[in-house]
């Protein structure tokens, strides 16, 4: 994984945490300007751009070509309970079911070794985080995020904002599922091996049992 690719990833979470944790900016808030939000942040416009582009990409952000960048109503999510979260959730996860695991499939066909680098960074962050405790949802987006991408598919992006409504949500549910979070850990070890082997199968019947897991539990 590049240096210019970790840094944009950890400026994109620290605009998460503006939004989520600090509540500085809410649903519709337009961010500051390119050159005033790249200074407070400490990096350069560039990778300020690519940190937008990744939370373009799952939804937390929206570009209005003139107007500027602007938090989308779907960055903070208001639930009562939890079966408002889980409304639909099963579909999701069978839609993921559907999709996903073919993704590994030709992921381990067809990943350069620097994709293949990407996905275990960040199956390994995951792993970092369910044994601190902290949330993952960020870490599981950019892992699946790694593997759809790997396929070389020109179309397989279309569906990601999909797959991360579905694992946001999941993380929101299952989180504190210690039998999830142990066998979120080991089927991300083997997915990551099989993809490592360059073993489609391998890496295809890994992705299903862990979605399979996942869905035993909603």
């Amino acid at each position: 994984m590049g240096k210019s690719e970790m840094l944009a990833d950890s400026t994109a979470q620290k605009i998460i945490k503006m939004i989520e944790d600090e509540n500085r900016f809410s649903a519709g808030d337009k961010l500051p300007n390119e050159n005033d939000f790249a200074n407070e942040l400490g990096v350069s416009r560039s990778t300020l751009r690519e940190a937008i582009k990744i939370l373009t990409t799952n939804g937390m952000l929206e570009i209005k070509r003139g107007k500027g960048t602007f938090v989308t109503s779907n960055t903070i999510i208001s639930y009562d309970n939890f079966s408002d979260i889980a409304s639909g959730l099963e579909d999701l996860f069978e839609m993921r079911l559907m999709f996903e695991p073919d993704c590994a499939y030709f992921a381990a066909e067809r990943a350069t070794d620097e994709e293949i680098e990407t996905i275990c960074h960040y199956g390994n962050e995951i792993e970092k985080k369910i044994l601190s405790g902290e949330d993952r949802t960020f870490e599981e987006q950019k892992f699946h995020e790694s593997i759809a991408n790997a396929t070389h598919n020109s179309f397989v992006k279309q569906f990601m904002p999909i797959i991360f409504n579905a694992i946001k949500k999941g993380v929101m549910v299952l989180t504190k599922n210690q039998d999830v979070s142990e066998n979120n850990m080991m089927d991300d070890r083997l997915i990551m091996e099989f993809i490592k082997k360059r073993n489609p199968e391998g890496a295809r019947t890994a992705m299903r049992l862990h979605i399979i897991h996942a869905m035993e539990h909603l």
